[in-house]
């Protein structure tokens, strides 16, 4: 039986790509890990490398270059007024709500990767 939702596919720039692959290419990278990372699945970080070798082309160099950017200045009191993350977990007929204060979301970032191994 058909599935009722379109196929979609999701696309990478070549940034992206170039970015993986040199994470990948460093001493002791893991590809699955650093696909994980990426939330990309690791078959598909195999295939770009495989294209890569395959086709004798080289992939840019990831660079970790300056790049200034102007951002306009936010008020004081917008940034301590701030809405917390919530987070709506369920399996089965449980679920559980997080809530976390959005100064400490890279916080929230490490947990979750935790939590999701």
């Amino acid at each position: 039986m058909a599935s009722e939702r379109p196929a979609t596919r999701r696309r990478y720039s070549a940034e992206v790509k170039a970015q993986v692959m040199a994470e990948c290419d460093a001493p002791g990278a893991s590809v699955a890990k650093v696909a994980m990372a990426h939330g990309i699945n690791a078959n598909v970080v195999h295939r770009w490398r495989q294209l890569a070798r395959g086709s004798g082309a080289t992939v840019p160099a990831c660079t970790n270059e300056f790049v200034p950017v102007s951002l306009a200045a936010e008020p004081v009191a917008a940034a301590s007024s701030a809405a917390d993350i919530r987070i709506q977990l369920r399996r089965g007929a449980t679920a559980m709500v997080i809530t976390w204060p959005v100064s400490a979301s890279a916080d929230l970032a490490a947990w979750t990767r935790e939590i999701l191994k």
